[in-house]
């Protein structure tokens, strides 16, 4: 059983030596660490270091000590506080656990089967430990060179990417750690919009003030918002959850100037990465409006959504929204009719009209269309019709 642990003493140094040449050669921020004399000598200092005591604790099935991972979080609060990115901290985090097993099997002989399973259900647990104190030292030193607003951002990010650091990096930032979020994604329908970087980390920094949850953008056109929230149902969220992104997302366009369309899903903590494409197709079939006045689920554009995926279904919905600019305010009559419950008084006082107005414009869209806005088939048709009008403005 020693010869194991011995040949992994013994192969110490050359494996720490391969170890940073590896970091250096996938991660540009590690290359750059590598250039330096005394970086060098870090780095190898520390993979020596890993590895040693990784060679005598697993032959005795000891755990790390706390001075072990003291020392441990104190390279990462390094890490951290140097500007290495999230990004790359967990990719070298990837590296060393891939590094450490091919080790121990390139040091194993054939019959010391006992030896190796001895050290391999040592590694499991602590080296998620030693992860553990790597990662709380790397986001502390982070506190330091970071600011705020790009914290928060690189949190979104971590979050949507799946990032198993992300419940760690919510508690630094202060905030809740929840079971599940509202999947908030604001789209910038004018495309030839063009914000500076400077500018969009100053609606982000504003956003941030107006309400402490993940967020961040998704390239120019695109903004994301994870609101917190208790429910589980993916096309529904509790009122004050859909109010809350509502807010964000209403604070969102009168910063940036531009109309925009709010898609929204909700999913579970650790199911965020899948929820993003879903919350982003949503918000192509929302309505384009100012400034946003209503949050869609998959509830409320399912059809839209369906419809998307069948071009000859598509084209038949342009066919009917061709009919329907040729009368007067059809589209804006249609959509709040559907929006009160087909409620006559009531879309009448939200449009200022007579009831008697809106009665002729809900006749002309049936003769327009040969589709009586009343009816069942009316408000399916003409319900996706108006929806994809509205989505495409």
């Amino acid at each position: 059983m020693g010869d194991l642990f011995g040949s992994l003493t013994r192969q110490v140094d050359a494996n720490a030596r391969r170890a940073v040449e590896v970091y250096a050669r996938e991660l540009p921020e590690y290359r750059t660490m590598a250039a330096g004399d005394r970086e060098y000598a870090d780095l190898l200092e520390f993979a020596v270091l890993l590895r040693r005591r990784t060679a005598e604790l697993a032959r005795d099935v000891h755990p790390f000590t706390d001075a072990d991972l003291a020392l441990i979080a104190a390279v990462g609060h390094e890490r951290g506080r140097s500007g290495v990115s999230l990004s790359s901290h967990r990719k070298v985090l990837g590296l060393h656990s891939t590094l450490t097993v091919q080790e121990i099997h390139e040091a194993a002989d054939a019959t010391e089967l006992d030896a190796l399973m001895q050290i391999l259900g040592w590694i499991g647990p602590q080296g998620a430990a030693t992860q553990d104190a790597y990662t709380r030292g790397f986001l502390e030193g982070q506190r330091h060179a970071l600011p705020y607003a790009e914290r928060v951002q690189q949190l979104a990010a971590a979050l949507l990417a799946g990032d198993p650091a992300g419940p760690e990096l919510t508690r630094r930032l202060g905030m809740p750690v929840p079971a599940g979020y509202l999947v908030t994604v604001v789209r910038i329908a004018d495309e030839d919009v063009a914000l500076l970087p400077a500018a969009r980390t100053e609606i982000l920094g504003l956003l941030i003030d107006l309400d402490r949850v993940p967020m961040g953008w998704h390239g120019p056109l695109e903004f994301v918002a994870l609101v917190p929230t208790g429910c589980a149902d993916p096309s529904e969220a509790p009122p004050e959850d859909r109010q809350r992104a509502l807010t964000l997302a209403a604070a969102f366009s009168e910063s940036v100037g531009r109309r925009c369309a709010v898609g929204a899903t909700v999913a579970d903590a650790r199911d965020l990465p899948g929820a993003l494409p879903l919350a982003r197709q949503i918000s192509r079939a929302a309505p384009v409006e100012p400034v946003p006045q209503r949050i869609s689920t998959i509830a409320d554009v399912f059809v839209e959504l369906g419809a998307a995926r069948l071009p000859e279904v598509d084209h038949w919905l342009r066919r009917i929204a061709d009919l329907l600019f040729q009368g007067p305010d059809l589209v804006v009559t249609l959509d709040a009719y559907y929006r009160h419950d087909m409620n006559r008084l009531l879309t009448a006082a939200h449009l200022y009209v007579h009831p008697r107005t809106l009665d002729y414009r809900l006749r002309r869209a049936r003769e327009l269309t040969g589709i009586d806005p009343t009816t069942t088939r009316g408000v399916r048709t003409l319900s996706a019709v108006v929806a994809r009008i509205l989505a495409a403005a």
